[in-house]
């Protein structure tokens, strides 16, 4: 070997022999932040474009009454409440208004937007084909602190019982019926006591003593076997615990009567299906006295499991 291999095969040792023993200390990276997951956006949105008159402008810009036309293949003719995102786009609007709006169909919600004034407002007219809400027997409303009369119901068992049973449990009742189109109505409802269920279960000092009552009050079309398929495809949907849950139906005089108690009105016009109704949520102590009137639908489940579990320890 020649003198210059031999220094060029040294170099090449040194170098690798330096490679070999070098060890680079390279401190760990941080964990890149995880951004917040951002909240999905139901992509399944029915959009229907309605013509109407404004009946009513609730004082929080937020709600509408609206006497509307029929929407094919979704809803009657009806008057009734409907949301509005953005309050400008109700400023303007004063009673019987006619309107163009667009009806926004989620799974859980609705609301109206686009909304267009189509002429000027007229003096109101009554309509002879529009049917009022009835009342048909005088009754005596139903304040906190009052007992809640007996009343016979059918469970979506079929089987008989009434509200005076439940004396010395906790007792929630909503009303509902099971072809309601608006989620923000009867499907929110069974939403709201679904949640309210697995929030019991999952308290460790829940009380035990309580029971829910969905009552249906569209009393011809909702049968108890009508009702069981309904609470099959509740429990289904939302993973609900119906062992402490009923969905009832009863005599339309008694319906009639508990609801007026508590200022829940329901009427639904000749050859239509879908009724036009409020809402009423009422908490019942194991005392048997109304505690609480949850009015509307905004109400949520948390407030629901607390009124529960206050009303449980009432003394019977």
């Amino acid at each position: 070997m020649t003198l210059g291999g031999a220094l060029l095969a040294l170099l090449i040792g040194g170098l690798l022999l330096g490679r070999s023993s070098m060890r680079v200390s390279v401190p760990p990276s941080a964990p890149l932040p995880v951004p917040p997951t951002p909240p999905t956006a139901s992509t399944n949105v029915q959009t229907f474009f309605v013509r109407g008159v404004v009946k009513e402008l609730k004082a929080d810009g937020k709600t509408v009454v609206i006497d509307h036309e029929e929407i094919p293949n979704y809803m009657a003719k009806m008057t009734m409440p409907f949301k509005v995102k953005d309050t400008n786009q109700s400023a303007s609007l004063g009673t019987n208004d006619p309107i163009h709006f667009r009806l926004n169909v989620a799974e859980y919600e609705s609301w109206i937007d686009q909304v267009t004034k189509t002429g000027k407002g007229a003096s109101p007219v009554a309509d002879p084909d529009r049917k009022s809400f009835r009342l048909v027997r005088d009754v005596e409303v139903l304040k906190e602190g009052d007992a809640l009369p007996s009343y016979p119901l059918t469970s979506h068992l079929g089987k008989a019982f009434n509200t005076a049973q439940f004396k010395g449990q906790a007792l929630a009742i909503t009303f509902i019926f099971t072809r309601c189109p608006i989620p923000d109505f009867c499907p929110r409802m069974d939403f709201r006591f679904s949640e309210v269920t697995k929030r019991m279960n999952a308290l460790p000092d829940a009380p035990k003593n309580y029971h829910l009552i969905s009552l249906s009050f569209d009393v011809d079309y909702d049968t108890p076997l009508v009702l069981q398929n309904h609470a099959n495809r509740v429990k289904a949907q939302h993973g609900a615990d119906m062992s402490q849950w009923t969905f009832a139906t009863g005599k339309l005089i008694d319906i009639d009567d508990l609801t007026e108690r508590f200022g829940m009105t329901f009427a639904r016009e000749p050859g239509t299906v879908p009724f036009n109704h409020n809402l009423r949520t009422v908490v019942v102590d194991a005392a048997g006295k109304v505690q609480k009137v949850f009015v509307g639908n905004e109400w949520k489940a948390d407030a629901l499991v607390s009124e529960l579990e206050k009303a449980a320890k009432a003394k019977p």
